[in-house]
């Protein structure tokens, strides 16, 4: 039966036959203590049975005082308010329970809420605080629940750099936002370490926070070289582009240059600013880069940088590229070419063969306005079970795009591939397809064609469909 109910439910249960707490739940768990809170009203409410030794006739608070742990601990998630509330007051004979303290904090009942806030705040201190930030910062999320928010700030504005440290790596992204914003708050931290935090944190809250708080805290230039190398060499691109911004406010310009051809575009644009700023035009270090086809060195991002900020003369340099032995370079010319409005379909079409699936990607995404100039049969071609995923995914697009009784004719063949992402694909393309506007009416192909995919549609649907395309029923 325990496996029938939730986690909460079923810890519920085992504590009520007498299981210890501590094997029941996992005690450092916020998630684990939340579950249990619902848990036990979820239980009472569809297996009363299981609580019958002492749910149905409330116990009175002489009883509570008999209650172990294990009993206390229901008492505190008790749906009746009262039984709540006395069991806060019996609480404090076991400090173990005051993770459901933190919960009651938010409770919907006042007096229970008001009771249980006097006792966190007289409880809490920062070793305790230390291992509750989590819990106490999800029950912040609830109604009711910003007062352990505001205690648990007070608390750790009491601890020391090395106090807090031990939040700065809690699993819980929640708890290390909140962590960091009080070091910054206090001024414990120092800028290189707060740049490392940016460098090395996985939440982009963290990143944002304390790359801009290190930046902040900046007062002479020598404090940029444990700072700026850091920023730099970051793998999220916005903490990159604040160290590449902050080079012109450490009077060291000249060092955004290799950034121009960063892979992120918002490093580039921020490195054009500096040099730009400096007095020098990217563009031309663009072009000086993009003369040399053949060079194998060639950075994709200089090309696609190239693209950004030049003009479409600039394509004369970008066309040669598509040849290019690098795959990352032909995929940047080609997304060049379009943001250029240069992209010319004859000389696009031999890279939807390109071994690269990236290639394929940016070609398909820069033919698609020109797709009606494609030959149909030539892409029908490359939908064949013989070629490529990536080009058989990038034909079908292009033939999807198309319409008209050749996107039917490629779906339907597709519907029956053995691959499962592209026979969903073509089976949402025949259930979405209408006539083209200019079309032969009456094609007996539409029909049969229709006919094959009649398990796609509703009866109903299916003679819409059809009479949309002028064909017998």
């Amino acid at each position: 039966m325990l496996e029938d109910i939730g986690g909460g439910a079923a810890a519920a249960m085992r504590l009520a036959g007498g299981a210890p707490l501590r094997s029941t739940l996992d005690v450092a768990d916020p998630a684990d203590w939340l579950a249990l809170d619902a848990g036990v009203r979820e239980v009472a409410w569809h297996r009363p049975q299981f609580l019958q030794g002492w749910e149905h006739s409330a116990p009175l608070s002489a009883e509570l005082t008999q209650l172990g742990e294990c009993w206390l601990a229901l008492a505190l998630c008790h749906r009746d308010g009262r039984i709540r509330q006395e069991a806060l007051r019996q609480s404090v004979r076991y400090p173990g329970l005051l993770p459901l303290v933190v919960i009651r904090c938010a409770d919907w009942v006042g007096p229970v809420r008001e009771h249980a806030r006097q006792l966190l705040r007289e409880a809490l201190n920062v070793d305790l605080a230390l291992g509750l930030a989590s819990l106490v910062l999800r029950v912040g999320r609830r109604d009711r629940g910003a007062f352990g928010v505001d205690v648990l700030g007070q608390i750790l504005r009491q601890a020391s750099r090395g106090q807090l440290a031990v939040l700065f790596a809690d699993p819980d992204r929640i708890v290390r936002r909140f962590a960091y914003r009080l070091a910054i708050e206090g001024r414990l931290l120092r800028p290189a370490e707060l740049a490392r935090a940016a460098a090395w944190d996985q939440d982009t809250v963290v990143q944002d926070l304390c790359a801009t708080a290190a930046l902040t805290a900046l007062g002479d230039e020598g404090a940029y070289e444990g700072v700026l190398p850091l920023l730099l060499s970051a793998r999220n691109p916005r903490i990159r582009s604040a160290g590449v911004t902050a080079l012109r406010r450490a009077g060291r310009s000249e060092q955004a240059e290799p950034f121009l051809s960063d892979r992120s575009a918002l490093v580039r644009a921020c490195a054009r600013y500096v040099i730009r700023q400096q007095g020098c035009d990217p563009a031309a270090w663009y072009r000086e880069r993009c003369t040399a086809p053949d060079d194998p060195e060639l950075p994709p991002g200089a090309v696609i940088g190239l693209a950004e900020c030049g003009n479409r003369e600039d394509a004369e340099l970008l066309r040669p590229l598509l040849v290019h032995p690098a795959a990352g370079v032909r995929a940047r010319a080609v997304a060049g070419l379009r943001a250029l409005d240069c992209a010319d379909a004859k000389q696009l079409r031999p890279l939807l063969d390109d071994p690269a699936p990236g290639v394929v990607r940016e070609t398909v995404t820069a033919l698609l306005p020109s797709v009606q100039e494609l030959p149909a049969d030539w892409l029908l071609e490359r939908t064949s079970s013989e070629r490529p995923r990536h080009v058989r995914v990038g034909a079908f697009r292009l033939l999807d795009a198309r319409g008209g009784i050749v996107a039917l004719r490629a779906a339907v063949a597709l519907c029956e591939d053995p691959e499962v992402k592209l026979r969903t694909w073509a089976a949402q393309s025949v259930q979405r397809w209408h006539p083209a506007p200019d079309g032969r009416r009456g094609d007996a192909e539409v029909g049969e064609l229709l006919d094959r995919s009649r398990h796609l549609f509703t009866d109903h649907m299916l003679r819409r469909r059809k009479w949309e395309a002028g064909v017998d029923s």
